[in-house]
């Protein structure tokens, strides 16, 4: 009987990834495979360790795990862990000895390592902070509209390049629009995004250290991004021979773990480790840190539902209309347009919502253009008696469309909030990056907060999250209503927030949980890390909340089992903005 063939494996589990290395007694690579995991680890295990198998056969192997969601891998299966900037050291160590400086960007993490003679190398990563990573050329991509192929093309054919924040994605995604406003090609916006990453890294790892050549260049990012390592290579000076991209660039840690030396290991037939993965399929349940459900059952949630619909806003049908006269109200944000139209009786007729695409001209236009064909549809002649624009872009559309009233967003908030809570004492307006909150007290405003450094809580915030568990921000929604046992993720970054998802997906926690979680963080992160709120009384009992991320349920739901308080809205809270302009011009006259 020939002997069996044994090879080294090294397992790289990441926040979005899973990467895996098989070495041979020579340490080169015989197989190798790097997937996203959507938040099934178990699964991609399962279906990664069958590769294995198909091309390896029933082998001996010898595994190590590394990677942020490694460590729950290595309690359950009871597999060794190595900490990943160590395994990527150990790639340079044994393939690379001339390398100086290791430039190392994951999904949620960068990291540095600078090596020198005759001492340890120095290992530095992330912090607080997503920014210079994968998950932040994620986020402006989806910003622009386009897939991260498309972005590195279109960097590829750059002329210019534009400063960028390259921190939290509010300061980010502000630069971006304001860039897409000025027409600046996307070319260069582009480039310009892998400028700022380039500037993040450099300038919150290196901190002091010079980054000498060669310089090691590896990640997912870099790997499948070649307009990222090109960024790095001008913003660096380096020449030709200064630096390696290696092809094995998205799989190192995976690679080190496999190539590490004098560690233990665990030692196992790959058919037996692949009968532990199908035997702990069961998902095995540890409610720590968990909180009280949004609804005990499906009746409750239907019940409550039912509730809310006396907030609705009352509605008319442009061809039932006797009177032809209607007023309009448009909300301008910064990367989208809403539109309402209500007549004498402050009935919406029309509701308009779309993306600016960087030019909220034509989203305007093309809004009041489809109000209009569907009067005609109707065959009614209607006559815009008034009209009044608010949000980021009020001075542009106000000059450009002739419209006689501008206000301030807090007053088109207030007033449209007025109209099914004459009694509103809080208002709170969260959209897809910004978050306002209004205090009302006798009928006067008078206190306003709004978020400043930090997206955390916001819609695109949620919609990321969603997407990185593979659900839209709907489906993500509905999903936490049922949820049993919400997990308490904090309320802090993306970055900590996934670290806490990773703990309890091992923990075995359903998407639903997780789900029902994110709602309790959205509503502490702002009433207690943006209005530092130590008492929730001040809210007062009319609570009124607004935006397109109170479409999400649970996240209403949230806020009144965190406030004790019954919270009120409309069918159409991405709107209110644009219907309290339009009550504005209706109430102004003409």
């Amino acid at each position: 009987m020939s002997p069996r063939n044994n090879y080294k494996i090294g397992l790289d589990v990441g926040s979005t990834t899973m990467k895996l290395v098989a070495v041979d007694e020579h340490g080169d690579i015989v197989f190798s495979d790097y997937n996203r995991h959507h938040a099934d680890v178990t699964g991609a295990l399962k279906t990664v360790f069958d590769k294995v198998s198909q091309q390896l056969g029933d082998c001996d192997i010898e595994l190590m795990v590394t990677g942020s969601a490694g460590m729950g891998l290595s309690e359950r299966y009871e597999i060794p862990f190595l900490q990943e900037v160590v395994a990527a050291a150990e790639v340079v160590s044994q393939k690379y000895p001339e390398i100086r400086t290791l430039i190392d960007i994951g999904g949620e993490d960068a990291k540095m390592i600078f090596f020198g003679d005759r001492k340890a190398p120095d290992m530095r990563m992330n912090g607080s902070c997503a920014g210079g990573t994968g998950a932040f050329i994620d986020q402006m991509a989806t910003l622009l509209g386009i897939e991260v192929d498309e972005l590195n093309r279109l960097a590829e054919h750059s002329t210019n390049i534009y400063p960028i924040a390259s921190r939290c994605g509010v300061f980010s995604k502000t630069d971006i629009q304001n860039l897409l406003a000025r027409n600046v090609a996307k070319e260069d916006i582009a480039a310009s995004v892998f400028h700022a990453v380039c500037l993040q890294t450099i300038t919150s790892l290196a901190r002091g250290c010079d980054v000498n050549p060669k310089v090691f260049f590896c990640g997912g990012p870099f790997a499948y991004i070649p307009a990222l390592g090109k960024a790095y290579i001008k913003m660096l000076g380096l020449k030709d021979d200064d630096y390696i991209i290696s092809e094995n660039a998205a799989v190192i840690p995976a690679w080190g773990s496999a190539l590490c030396k004098n560690r233990e290991r665990l030692v196992i037939p790959l058919s037996r480790f692949i009968e532990k993965l199908d035997e702990q399929k069961k998902i095995y349940f540890k409610a720590t840190d968990r909180l009280s459900s949004l609804f005990k059952n499906e009746e409750e949630f239907s019940e409550w539902k039912k509730n809310k619909e006396q907030y609705f806003i009352e509605s008319a049908d442009v061809s039932g209309m006797t009177d032809h006269e209607c007023y309009i109200g448009i909300d301008s944000g910064s990367t989208t347009t809403k539109i309402v139209a209500i007549d004498n009786r402050e009935r919406v007729l029309f509701r308009y919502y779309a993306k600016n695409h960087g030019n909220p001209i034509k989203a305007v236009g093309d809004g009041i253009d489809q109000f209009r064909n569907e009067a005609v549809g109707a065959r009614k002649e209607l006559t815009i008696v008034g009209s009044g624009v608010t949000g980021y872009g009020e001075d542009l559309i106000k000059a450009c469309f002739g419209i006689k009233y501008g206000l301030v967003e807090t007053i088109a908030h207030y007033s449209a909030a007025r109209k099914y809570d004459p009694e509103v004492s809080f208002i709170l307006d969260i959209g897809g990056q910004d978050m306002k909150a209004i205090f009302v007290e006798d009928g006067t405003i008078n206190r306003l907060e709004i978020n400043e450094a930090c997206s955390s809580g916001c819609g695109s915030f949620i919609e990321g999250f969603a997407e990185s568990l593979g659900h839209t921000a709907a489906d993500f929604s509905l999903l936490a209503c049922s949820g049993r046992y919400p997990c308490d993720l904090g309320s802090r970054c993306t970055v900590f927030m996934n670290s806490k998802v990773k703990q309890f997906l091992r923990e075995g926690a359903s998407i639903n949980d997780i789900s029902a979680g994110l709602a309790y963080s959205v509503v502490k992160n702002c009433l207690y890390k943006v209005l530092k709120l130590t008492n929730t009384d001040l809210l007062g009992d009319h609570i009124v909340v607004q935006g397109g991320t109170m479409r999400n349920l649970a996240v209403v739901r949230a806020l009144e089992l965190e406030t004790g308080k019954n919270v009120r809205f409309s069918d159409m809270p991405e709107l209110m903005g644009a219907y309290g302009a339009a009550l504005y011009a209706l109430r102004q006259g003409a």
